[in-house]
């Protein structure tokens, strides 16, 4: 299980005070797929950075499992079985496409395992896997093998910033399903951060994180219909509902 007691992240620089995450208090239940979505600038990879040790918070407390990881390392919240998909994905000149998805599993893999996450991301292993991970490969092809390399990994936490971003049509229509496997298994606790309705149709729980704050959450059929109409009228959904 996945708690978030009254976490606060502010930030100081040239402007002043500027505070990124205000007193969010959360938990999600184990083998539960969860989409975080809301405006731009509103938090949302603020937090999942902090739930992954990539940014750091000034004040609360991240508890993964009952054991606090709010000042683990990123390689020891990794090794308790936490993961991340950045938007931008990084790029490794001279690593492989199959040595990466071997590293992400901890093992040598076998030529049909490695195509076979390549091929639940879109990708066709042939002309993949014996290709270097760097500035040949476009932003798509890199998020994908991403995203295949967290798969491969089998983490039971997965954090996913934006899976959707870069990647064509076709690709998106079978990483959604890849991520609706995933969901039938109950075998992950999975967090997106997403505004496709297609993803966020699939979560037990949708987030609503605005202006630093968690602005709503509930099922999708209760809060997604709530979201539609306050894009459209313009208006702030700030009924804050997580308090501690």
């Amino acid at each position: 299980m996945l708690e978030i007691r009254d976490l606060c992240l502010t930030a100081n620089d040239e402007a002043g005070r500027t505070d990124i995450l205000k007193h969010i208090c959360l938990t999600v239940d184990d083998n539960k797929f969860v989409v975080i979505t809301g405006p731009n600038g509103g938090g949302k990879t603020t937090l999942c950075k902090a739930i992954m040790g990539l940014a750091q918070p000034t004040a609360g407390q991240i508890l993964w499992n009952g054991a606090d990881i709010t000042n683990l390392s990123i390689t020891d919240r990794a090794k308790l079985g936490v993961c991340y998909g950045f938007q931008q994905p990084p790029r490794f000149k001279g690593m492989r496409v199959a040595d990466l998805l071997a590293i992400a599993a901890g093992r040598k893999l076998s030529h049909d395992e490695a195509c076979a996450y390549l091929t639940q991301v879109g990708l066709c292993a042939r002309d993949y896997l014996s290709r270097d991970v760097d500035a040949s490969l476009s932003g798509g092809e890199v998020k994908r093998i991403e995203i295949a390399t967290l798969l491969a990994k089998d983490a039971p936490l997965m954090l996913f910033d934006e899976p959707e971003a870069g990647i064509d049509l076709w690709s998106f229509a079978r990483l959604t399903e890849t991520f609706r496997e995933l969901h039938d298994r109950r075998t992950h606790t999975i967090i997106i951060i997403s505004h496709q309705e297609r993803i966020i149709r699939l979560a037990d729980e949708i987030l609503l994180v605005a202006n630093g704050e968690l602005a709503a959450r509930g099922s999708v059929d209760e809060l997604y219909p709530r979201i539609l109409a306050d894009t459209v009228t313009g208006c702030n959904m700030l009924e804050v509902n997580g308090s501690c």
